[in-house]
């Protein structure tokens, strides 16, 4: 059994990562803005999966937020380490057990999308998601990646998008970092024993495009479903694969955008997707 701290844990892609992970018999630790959500997504997970849940409120925009957050990835007690076969424990852990516990795959998944253009925009609203998509990354896996190395195992998995390979605004822009912050920290680790995966799903049924109205925005073949995003991100973790890219039909988006003349992406994909998130 391992340990796992997923961001953005209370809807989308990381609430089905959590769900995946528990049902994989690893602990959890949750980290979301709402208390309330937190609180009742781990009652349910916990006694449906017979796994121990630790959860952290915290907004990922706020800087002392994020510090809290880091200071329990440091937490650095040995553990078994993250397998998918291993076996279920009689009784599930208590909070206290593992909040004392070493984390050995750290999610960054919290995100949001802009939802404005650059030039007429709040610059405030720039800089939260400039803070929670980039910074908060940056500074997590920072706090991680230490103590991994020294247990000589774990993983991280950052959910960048297929809008890193295109023009929409600054939510593209910070995806992008992501991808590439990825690439080059998973060269980095190599032969340290924890390895690094970023995964770019493309359009994906969340609770965030149910609010927005999106799904008249978009043909029914776009869409993929959060349960194959998570189980191919984390068949990706286990082989210790770099890009992850879910669904044929998003492979071959990848691949055009990064064939496609960047004056092409920039015409077809531009700013007009800025109020996206994928």
């Amino acid at each position: 059994m391992g340990t796992a701290l997923i961001t953005g844990a209370t809807s989308g892609i990381g609430l089905e990562l959590a769900w995946q992970l528990a049902e994989a018999h690893h602990d959890l630790v949750l980290v979301a803005r709402t208390r309330e959500r937190l609180d009742q997504i781990a009652t349910q997970i916990s006694q449906a999966a017979g796994v121990g849940v630790q959860v952290i409120a915290a907004d990922l925009s706020v800087a002392d937020n994020v510090t809290r957050v880091a200071e329990r990835l440091r937490v650095g007690r040995p553990a078994t380490g993250l397998s998918a076969g291993a076996a279920r424990p009689d009784v599930p852990h208590t909070v206290e057990q593992v909040a004392a516990r070493p984390i050995d795959l750290l999610v960054n998944n919290a995100g949001f999308a802009v939802g404005q253009s650059f030039t007429a925009g709040d610059l405030g609203q720039e800089h939260r998601a400039l803070n929670v998509m980039v910074g908060a990354v940056l500074e997590l896996t920072h706090a991680a990646i230490p103590g991994m190395i020294a247990r000589g195992h774990g993983a991280v998995l950052n959910v960048s998008s297929v809008t890193a390979l295109t023009a929409m605004g600054t939510y593209a822009a910070h995806k992008a970092w992501v991808r590439t912050f990825t690439e080059g920290l998973a060269s980095e680790l190599r032969g340290t024993g924890v390895t690094a995966t970023v995964v770019n799903p493309g359009l994906t049924r969340t609770e965030f495009h149910d609010r927005a109205g999106m799904e008249a925005d978009w043909p029914r073949v776009a869409w993929l479903r959060t349960q194959d995003v998570a189980r191919d991100a984390l068949a990706a973790v286990r082989r210790g694969q770099v890009i992850c890219t879910p669904s044929l039909r998003y492979r071959g988006v990848n691949a055009l955008l990064r064939l496609a003349p960047r004056g092409v992406v920039r015409r077809v994909a531009g700013h007009a997707g800025a109020r996206t998130r994928y």
